[in-house]
């Protein structure tokens, strides 16, 4: 198995997760935000969580945002791949601004992400897979039930073979072997995101910059080299 610190693993999701959230108190409203409320009136989860991400994308949430996206999920439930994938994810996002006072969630994210997988393992190109392979890998197994780093990385390289056009893919397995110390192994998918670094989005682009530094030496044939310093905090 990789080593590294479970605990250490967690600490570093919880902080990677939670930078470049904006404070509660902004009055004026970001672009993006009247779609997120009209969302919050539908009651769609989808909906909840495409609009949810466009603020984080750029920025542009806050911690509140987080909180009441994930308060109009919370207590309902719907058999389709699209809910389930929804809560799953919205709920990781409230964990990330909750730090170790919503662990406890993390087990009800697993549930709710496998079912996604049960009920559609294809829906939105494996996003439910994706999203159990980086949490198996970054949480103490203790958190979960279901799985482990060795099971998540797994995942997230099936995914890449079944989805290479999907450099979120390839960026979440750059990310995993990161995390778990073994940075040779992401040079390639370091590679192939920055050959699409434009089209990724602004979150993306900062964790691809931060994976850099923290890979050391990358070298991509054709691509101009990106600095290494890094953006904030993972």
């Amino acid at each position: 198995m990789l080593a590294s610190s479970p605990s250490a693993r967690f600490r570093l999701l919880l902080v990677m997760l939670a930078a470049g959230t904006l404070s509660a108190c902004v009055v004026l409203r970001p672009p993006g935000y009247g779609d997120f409320k009209a969302a919050l009136k539908t009651g769609e989860a989808l909906r909840i969580y495409d609009t949810l991400e466009a603020l984080i994308a750029n920025d542009h949430d806050t911690r509140t945002d987080r909180k009441i996206a994930w308060q109009a999920l919370r207590d309902r439930n719907e058999d389709t791949a699209g809910f389930q994938f929804a809560w799953a994810a919205v709920g990781g996002r409230f964990v990330q601004y909750k730090g170790l006072l919503a662990v406890n969630l993390l087990k009800d994210i697993e549930r709710h992400a496998r079912l996604s997988v049960t009920l559609d393992p294809h829906f939105r190109n494996g996003a439910a897979l994706r999203l159990l392979g980086t949490l198996y890998v970054v949480a103490p197994s203790t958190f979960v039930e279901h799985g482990d780093s060795e099971l998540g990385l797994e995942m997230l390289e099936e995914l890449v073979r079944d989805h290479p056009a999907d450099y979120e893919n390839h960026l979440r397995v750059a990310e995993a072997y990161i995390t778990l110390n073994d940075p040779a192994p992401a040079a390639e998918h370091l590679c192939v995101c920055l050959a699409v670094m434009d089209q990724m989005r602004k979150d993306d682009q900062k964790l691809l910059v931060n994976l850099f530094a923290d890979a050391g030496a990358v070298d991509c044939p054709g691509s101009t080299p990106i600095p290494v310093k890094k953006t904030h905090k993972r």
